[in-house]
Order: C-alpha cells, then structure tokens, then sequence
C-alpha cells in the first residue's frame, strides 16, 4: 500500500507540474503578444476564483508534501480506479496544448477580449467553445480519483460553479465583440461538449 501511494504521489505531482506549467508559458505568451485586455471586466472574478481554488488545493499539497496529515480525507478506492484517475490526467496534458495551441494568444485570464482578438474556431473550438474548461474538469476528476482526497473533489465545486456562472458573461462579450458571426458559431458548437 505505501509504494503504491508514493507511485500516486509521484503521478500527481508530475501531472500537476506538467498542467499548470503548460497552462503558464501560454498564457505567458498571451500576455506579452497578444495586446492588452479591452477593459478590467472580470478581474475581480479571476481574484475571488484563484482565491477559491488555493484553498481547495490546500488539501492536494498536505497530500503530497506528507500524506498523512490527510489520511482522514481519503476514500479507500481501489487502485484499478486510481489507476483510471492517472490516465484521465495523462489524456489532459496533450489536450490542454491541443487548446492552448489552437486558441494561442487569444487566451485570457477574464472574460474580456484582447486587443487583438480574433474568433477561433478550429481544432477543438471546431465543435466545443469551452474545451479548456471542459479539460479542467476531466483533469479535477482525475485528480481526486488519484488522490482520493474527497475534500479535494467536492472543494472544486466552488471553483468550477464560478467558472461555469462566468460563461455566459464571456459569451456575451463576444457576442459583442464578433456579432452574428459568434452567433452562428453558437449556434453549430456545444458550450462544453460538441453538439449531438
């Protein structure tokens, strides 16, 4: 059971690295090419959400830092179902540069357009409008089956709901921003999954 959690550990902490680093050289690269935000709409959001989502993250770092300082929080999951976690954090990575990539520097940490702004609407914004939010969720998933840090899991409701309550406010200033183009766009793609 210990090598196993330190196997677990280890995964998390490597998927953790690899997401958040992928997440911060692109958005990096937003910041300094792709122009200036149109505004401050939704820098307070961004705050109060970042604010949530380290205090949900406390529980993930007691986890790697010494386990047992929440071995209370932890569900007794069988490892074939951690195991599942690891490979829906694996499948997160390259679907996270997949949407980096394809939205490039029109990536913002609001929802206020840049600039320079364009409408993407290839590679996975092709059927889906949010896949980066649609990927988080996959990659939260995964890392609470890793875990099994229930506090994790339910703690990253309060996040997300943010999240997905800040959707319609981003879709509304791009409606503004694109018009009946966004509108037609709207219209032939999901909001977090591709349209059946």
């Amino acid at each position: 059971m210990m090598n196993s959690e330190i196997v677990f550990r280890s995964l998390t902490l490597l998927l953790l690295c690899l997401i958040v680093g992928i997440s911060a050289l692109f958005r990096h690269r937003a910041n300094r090419n792709g122009g200036k935000l149109d505004g401050q709409n939704g820098l307070q959001l961004v705050v109060v959400l970042r604010l949530f989502s380290l205090i949900v993250f406390l529980p993930l770092l007691a986890y790697l830092i010494n386990p047992a300082w929440v071995a209370w929080a932890q569900l007794d999951l069988p490892n074939w179902l951690r195991w599942l976690g690891v490979a829906g954090g694996v499948l997160s990575i390259p679907l996270a540069i997949w949407i980096f990539t394809s939205i490039g520097e029109n990536i913002s940490p609001s929802h206020a357009t840049r600039q320079n702004h364009q409408l993407v609407t290839h590679g996975p914004y092709r059927w889906v409008r949010h896949p980066l939010y649609s990927v988080g969720l996959l990659f939260w998933i995964s890392l609470t089956l890793v875990t099994t840090l229930w506090p994790f899991g339910i703690g990253m409701f309060i996040p997300l709901a943010i999240l997905f309550w800040r959707v319609p406010l981003e879709e509304a200033r791009l409606v503004q921003r694109f018009g009946a183009e966004y509108q037609n766009y709207i219209q032939r793609t999901g909001r977090f999954l591709p349209k059946i």
